[in-house]
């Protein structure tokens, strides 16, 4: 499946930093707001230690990691859904991502302008949120005027969707998201094709500064409210330092980790657990192919069944899937070769109502 998340934020908390970091693209990332006029994407291998160790069992020619898409949104500001800053424009990005990558800085430094000139990242998180509220209001009111005409005349698809419109509106009305609202898979379908900012789930990445004065080592109140308010809508959040991950991008091995120290920054790298914890948020897994022309990681739904988790190769393979043949990534790299992980009964054949697992090596049979 092909998965794309947008990185927003103020101008100035490091989102542009953040994707070259992300891609090794070199991207504008100047100290001033707006420098990223149009979005720009790349494309990020997700990290993934099982896949090389197949590669080496299987001496593949070729080795492809699952993919993850980033989008550099420029930085929004207070009024964006009424199109200060360019805000529409920007905000028509979002719609087209699958999730959010909300970059809230909490490092201080007197020579990186702050728009609201001072570091408070709830106040930013509210700002940035109103915005994307305001912009799916807009968009509820419009197809509301649309709907009430059916409606008025007794049509049940038009009731349907008046009823869960009408919900969303309280809620925007009030300053909510729309992922704050339980609603039926009915409901879901019914605004589907809004494809609303709000619904989409939010990664916050939590940019701090080695070296600097950053709010989760100085015991601020800014910082403890911060994680108490993350913590009360039930958020996911990683922290980590954008312009160290940017300076080691190059960098790989042990060499990385040498610098990373040097720099002053916390162990392991912080690009690897915002990729971990986006899948984690997403519900995604991965699995494997495996064998001499290429190992390759594929990105599925967890709990899909085998057919659908083909659909991550080629859509065909769910109409003319016929059985799989699967074994645990581990337990293929132990036996040593496939023949002796046969030998072994740890090659299993499976039919269409396996749910295929996290580390899964499948061979598709059509």
């Amino acid at each position: 499946m092909s998965l794309s998340i947008g990185i927003v934020g103020l101008p100035n908390v490091g989102k542009s930093t953040l994707f070259n970091a992300l891609t090794e693209k070199s991207v504008p990332a100047e100290n001033y707001p707006f420098c990223t006029i149009n979005p720009s994407v790349g494309v990020v291998g997700v990290p993934d230690e099982r896949l090389w160790k197949l590669s080496e069992f299987s001496k593949s020619a070729k080795t492809i990691p699952a993919a993850v898409e980033f989008v550099d949104i420029a930085g929004l500001v207070k009024g964006a859904s009424e199109g200060e800053g360019l805000g529409n424009q920007f905000l028509a990005n979002i719609r087209e991502t699958d999730a959010i990558l909300e970059v809230v800085r909490i490092f201080e430094d007197d020579n990186v302008i702050h728009v609201s000139n001072k570091i408070n990242p709830v106040a930013d998180i509210e700002v940035i949120n109103l915005e994307l509220v305001l912009a799916d209001l807009q968009t509820v009111t419009k197809r509301l005027a649309n709907v009430l005409k059916d409606a008025k005349r007794g049509d049940k698809t038009a009731l349907a969707e008046k009823a869960v419109l009408e919900k969303l509106d309280k809620v925007f009305t009030e300053g909510k998201l729309a992922s704050s609202v339980v609603l039926t898979e009915d409901e879901k379908n019914a605004i589907k094709g809004l494809n609303l900012l709000t619904t989409k789930p939010i990664l916050y990445a939590l940019n701090k500064k080695a070296g600097g004065r950053n709010l989760d080592e100085m015991n601020d109140k800014f910082f403890d409210t911060l994680i108490d308010f993350l913590k009360s809508i039930n958020a996911h959040w990683v922290v980590i330092d954008a312009k160290v991950e940017q300076e080691l991008s190059g960098i790989s091995g042990a060499e990385r980790e040498t610098f990373r120290k040097e720099l002053g920054a916390a162990e392991g790298s912080g690009i690897d657990k915002l990729i971990q914890k986006g899948y984690e948020m997403l519900g995604l897994i991965t699995y494997f192919t495996t064998g001499e022309d290429e190992t390759r990681g594929w990105t599925i739904k967890k709990n899909s069944t085998a057919p659908i988790a083909g659909t991550a190769i080629h859509n065909d393979f769910k109409d003319k899937f016929i059985r799989a043949e699967v074994i645990f990534w581990k337990d293929l790299l132990d036996a040593g070769s496939y023949a002796k992980a046969r030998e072994k009964g740890l090659v299993r054949t499976e039919g269409k109502e396996y749910i295929v697992k996290d580390g899964d090596v499948v061979e598709f049979k059509i």
